[in-house]
């Protein structure tokens, strides 16, 4: 029964019909929003690995 529910004729068919109701524009507008929030989530995963690596720093001077 759900085979073939996304063949290349489906995606066709869907991507006309967006840009039928949003059009060309406003499309582009929804995929660079979406590329931005995307490529904040990896980098937000990705931040706390970093902190991780550095070793702590020895303080300078005497411990007196």
């Amino acid at each position: 029964m759900g085979e073939g529910l996304f063949s290349p004729w489906h995606i066709l068919l869907i991507i006309a019909i967006a840009l039928l109701l949003f059009g060309p524009s406003k499309l582009a507008d929804l995929g660079k929003g979406l590329g931005e929030g995307i490529r904040n989530f990896k980098s937000s995963i990705k931040e706390p690995d970093d902190k991780g690596k550095e070793p702590p720093k020895p303080q300078s001077g005497s411990p007196t």
